[in-house]
């Protein structure tokens, strides 16, 4: 049977069709002012890709913190459970899953099949998420895809105090003033978030393997910063932004009675 996971996420819709366990789509919008219109175009996008009809879906799963807009969901789904169950679906060692995306973090302890035994999730402040690197290149005056590849060639670690946004932007403003280079900037920004983000980590008992996804899985920068914080390796699976959306569409398979 045909099914979908749809992930509402603070700044990203993502849609993934799935048959029998196989995907058939993807696709990602970004949340605008008119959320339902967002949550329709990703969706019917992914119908064009997999060329198939909406009547053709049997079940949908709807997941992140928007989940409730999704107006066509069968069922929905917690962010916890989707990250955990997509990670397992695509790395089956996966048993510490970290999910990173525009305004929350979250750390989860699963088993072999997805099922989350503990987790935490970081307070809803910018520092430990994706939009603290938007605001910070911002105040650098470089692009946000720019940051991550830039931390890498810092030379000095630059110790960021600040735990809230608005402050790190001063402080950030204060670095430059004081003539420090934008690539240790860079990397004391990602530092920070790491440290944030390993700390709401090892209120579990972290296990291997250790599983990144969302959002900010694809800056290289965070990542490296991460591994330095947590002093392991952390694996990245291909597309860590559509994993809670994948989880979602693998519930839904479940649930619709097809492949698990």
């Amino acid at each position: 049977m045909k099914v979908a996971g749809v992930d509402v996420g603070a700044k990203f819709v993502k849609v993934i069709l799935m048959d029998d366990g196989n995907v058939l789509a993807k696709s990602s919008k970004l949340v605008g002012f008119e959320q339902k219109k967002s949550i329709d175009d990703a969706f019917q996008e992914a119908l064009g890709k997999a060329g198939v009809k909406e009547e053709d879906i049997g079940y949908i799963t709807a997941t992140g913190s928007g989940r409730t807009a999704v107006h066509f969901k069968t069922d929905e789904l917690t962010e916890v459970t989707a990250a955990s169950k997509g990670a397992t679906m695509l790395v089956p060692s996966a048993r510490t899953v970290i999910d990173v995306g525009a305004e929350e973090g979250r750390a989860m302890h699963t088993d072999a099949d997805g099922k989350v035994l503990d987790f935490v999730i970081n307070e809803r402040c910018a520092a430990g998420a994706g939009s603290f690197t938007e605001a910070m290149a911002r105040a650098l005056e470089i692009e946000v895809e720019e940051i991550g590849p830039l931390s890498l060639k810092s030379t000095e670690a630059v110790p960021m105090n600040a735990q809230c946004a608005v402050f790190a932007e001063s402080e950030v403003v204060t670095l430059v003033h004081q003539k420090t280079s934008k690539e240790n900037i860079a990397r004391a920004i990602h530092d920070a978030i790491a440290s944030r983000i390993s700390s709401m980590a090892r209120r579990l008992s972290i296990e291997q393997d250790i599983v990144l996804v969302g959002g900010m899985a694809n800056n290289v920068g965070f990542v490296e910063s991460l591994k330095r914080e947590l002093n392991m390796d952390v694996t990245i699976p291909e597309d860590p932004e559509y994993v809670a959306a994948l989880g979602a569409a693998r519930v839904a398979s479940a649930r619709a009675g097809g492949v698990s």
